[in-house]
């Protein structure tokens, strides 16, 4: 291989080598990682999913630079539409929710790699038409036959789509071509209908092609909690049963199902939340640290927390399912659960959960995980509270210290994401008084750039292929594994009890925490 000197100094490759850029500093983070040629096919493009967070997401990674110039968009769904309809429609949504400002030419050069196709998941003519898109747009957009297929369906059709996608030749492209399918959750409603749809799906592409959606794991205080334990020597050396007191774990909603009954009842907050988001969470939290920060090695560390996890024996003691009753929230009186549209008032699905789990291993033994979820409730907060151990002595006066509680390590994922540390600190003054004291890190006071949209982050990585933020078939069963039991409990066990809309849950599960002389946090 030959090469000359430049006069200044630097090596440039002769004609025989492969071509590098000599002006780019491996050192340079600038440069984000950018899809390679690609389109994106939605199923159910018409439903909120699509409208209020896929579409604008897709424009904001064109409008960074992160899209390839020829990327195509083609939304499938039962409306009478041409392409046209559908690009108003995208312009529509990307007016309205759209994170970064609106360019005309970012808009007109997304717009030309729109298509739509009318028709139902049963509609071999539809899918017929499909396939005519994505050849067309091959050839004339250069996506190289790149696509991924995101079902923003309700789960009952994944598998008539997925098998459509076989049937007409649609889940496996030309030589050198990737397909991949994306799949929004509940993957599900128990571990063997989980089995079930695995089966199903893995017929159709392999497990390294399907992605499963879940969004909290594209959140930046989500992929934080990483970066926080393991790239700190501060926090992991106490990060252990020997310092930690328990861990609090709460995903808050103030508003009530809406319009989502149909989905909803017979789901509930447990299967909805915990199964998927809050345990997620806690595999975060508790796991080991990984070897390399890619797929394979998250996956074992995380697999390895999940099959830790363990159960209390008296699963009425220590679980709580709840439903929301009328109440006032902001200021307004809102309806009970049983009242809401849609809803039989003979329902027994809980709208809060909390559930109090341990995880079997030496880091972790004997410390409780409390993990909660909950519409109607007091404010809208996703948090992970890491809450320590008392002092094993305290040379102060019991008068000196009865403002002093715990301290506790508070990752905030939603809405003021961040994080809180809590102290015990001196109060300015001739005597010796001590009190709980924060310190603050907020995401957007420490970094000029705004946060991206989780689905930004999760769209772009499907189309480089970036597995890290995805759970694997393993993990989906292995946190069915963990819920199942809780909901055939409750399934016997009566009704859930009754809290009222804009309080923070039942009395039933402030007295689980009471009995472990423990209170949950208030956010």
């Amino acid at each position: 291989m030959s090469e000359e000197t430049s006069r200044t100094g630097v090596q440039v490759p002769g004609p025989a080598a492969d071509w590098h850029n000599v002006l780019r500093d491996t050192r340079d983070r600038r440069l984000p990682r950018i899809a390679g040629p690609s389109g994106l096919v939605i199923f159910g493009v018409t439903g909120d999913l699509s409208r209020k967070k896929l579409m604008p997401a897709v424009y904001d990674l064109a409008n960074r630079g992160l899209l390839p110039p020829g990327f195509s968009l083609v939304g499938f769904a039962r409306r009478d539409w041409a392409d046209q309809d559908f690009a108003e429609e995208v312009h529509q949504a990307v007016k309205e929710h759209a994170r970064t400002p609106f360019r005309e030419e970012v808009w007109q050069q997304l717009a030309e790699g729109m298509r739509f196709i009318p028709g139902t998941f049963d509609d071999d003519e539809a899918f017929r038409q499909l396939r005519q898109a994505v050849d067309e747009l091959s050839a004339s957009r250069g996506t190289s036959g790149n696509y991924a297929f995101y079902l923003s369906v309700p789960p009952k059709f994944f598998p008539q789509v997925v098998q459509q996608l076989k049937k007409h030749g649609l889940a496996h492209g030309p030589e050198g071509s990737w397909r991949r399918a994306v799949i929004e959750k509940p993957f599900g409603r128990d571990l063997v209908s989980a089995r079930e749809l695995n089966a199903i799906v893995h017929d159709v592409f392999a497990p390294d092609q399907v992605f499963r959606i879940d969004h909290y794991l594209g959140k930046e205080t989500v992929q934080n909690i990483m970066a926080l334990r393991f790239a700190n020597q501060l926090y992991e050396p106490i990060w252990n049963r020997s310092y930690v007191d328990h861990v609090q774990i709460t995903m808050a909603e103030d508003i009530g199902i809406g319009g989502r009954a149909g989905y909803y009842d017979g789901i509930g907050a447990a299967r909805d939340v915990i199964q998927n988001h809050l345990l997620q969470l806690l595999a975060l939290t508790a796991m080991e640290e990984p070897i390399a920060f890619d797929a394979e090695e998250l996956v074992t560390e995380k697999l390895k927390i999940l099959k830790s996890v363990k159960l209390p024996e008296d699963l009425g003691a220590h679980t709580v399912a709840g439903q929301y009753a009328a109440g006032w929230q902001g200021g307004e009186k809102v309806r009970g659960y049983l009242e809401e549209d849609g809803i039989d008032p003979g329902s027994t699905t809980d709208t809060y959960a909390a559930v109090k789990l341990e995880i079997d291993n030496r880091r972790w033994a004997g410390v409780p995980f409390y993990l909660r979820a909950g519409k109607r409730l007091g404010r809208r907060v996703t948090e992970i509270a890491v809450v320590f151990k008392r002092a094993p002595h305290s040379p102060f006066g019991s008068t000196a210290t009865e403002e002093l509680g715990e301290n506790a390590i508070v990752i905030r994922v939603q809405p003021d994401e961040g994080m809180t540390v809590r102290f015990g600190s001196k109060v300015p003054g001739t005597s010796m008084e001590i009190r709980d004291v924060t310190m603050d890190f907020a995401y957007g006071e420490s970094f000029t750039e705004s946060s991206p949209e989780a689905y930004e982050r999760l769209i772009l990585d499907v189309l480089l292929g970036d597995a890290n933020l995805f759970p694997r078939t393993e993990e989906v069963e292995e946190s069915w594994r963990i819920l199942d039991p809780i909901e055939e409990y409750w399934a016997t066990h009566g009704k859930p009890a009754q809290y009222q809309a804009g309080t923070w849950g039942p009395e039933e599960a402030d007295e689980m925490l009471a009995r472990d002389g423990r209170s949950w946090r208030r956010p």
